[in-house]
């Protein structure tokens, strides 16, 4: 039975530590609504990482199901990327607005679905542990506006969890590789 303000939270550590995992389904009314944020220790420094981040174009590309992006303007640009479903692969395309640039620690966007009924919100934050080392987070939060809200956001949570961890290593990856 849902209830006003549930909150589950699910926090997991990799065996590294380098890694941390939180998955969480909020209830806003009677719709839970799946939200997923990676955190990541990258080997650069603050500077590095937050020059990698402020540019769509650098992390773009690296969202699991990449076809393409344009860049509308300084705040707005289209995504269109491939979800396995398991029986089927879906397309999604999607608007994404960065709503503030916060350098050098945060970029924050919305999501708005174009060819599929959903709006959403995410984040990079950037955090300096040393000269050398810097705890990136990415958070997405997925928000069905469809028909069947309750039904496509238990369906999109699995995906999303997949989604926000494996962009949020690849940005990592990308990152230490410049150096």
């Amino acid at each position: 039975m849902l209830k006003s303000n549930l909150f589950y939270l699910l926090e997991q550590k990799k065996n590294d530590d380098k890694s941390k995992i939180s998955l969480s389904m909020k209830d806003k009314g009677s719709v839970l609504m799946p939200s997923k944020k990676h955190s990541i220790i990258v080997h650069a420094n603050a500077k590095k990482v937050w020059d990698f981040v402020r540019s769509m174009n650098n992390w773009a590309p690296l969202v699991p199901g990449y076809v393409n992006h344009k860049i509308i303007n300084d705040t707005v640009s289209t995504w269109e990327f491939k979800i396995d479903m398991g029986l089927f692969k879906k397309k999604i395309e999607m608007k994404v607005t960065i709503l503030e640039w916060k350098e050098p620690t945060k970029v924050t966007f919305d999501l708005e679905g174009i060819n599929d009924h959903f709006k959403g919100n995410g984040y990079f934050m950037v955090e300096v542990k040393d000269a050398n080392y810097t705890k990136m987070t990415g958070y997405l939060e997925i928000n069905s506006t469809g028909t069947f809200p309750t039904i496509t956001n238990n369906l999109m949570e699995p995906k999303l969890e997949e989604i926000a961890e494996e962009l949020t290593i690849a940005v990592s990856k990308a990152i230490e590789d410049l150096q």
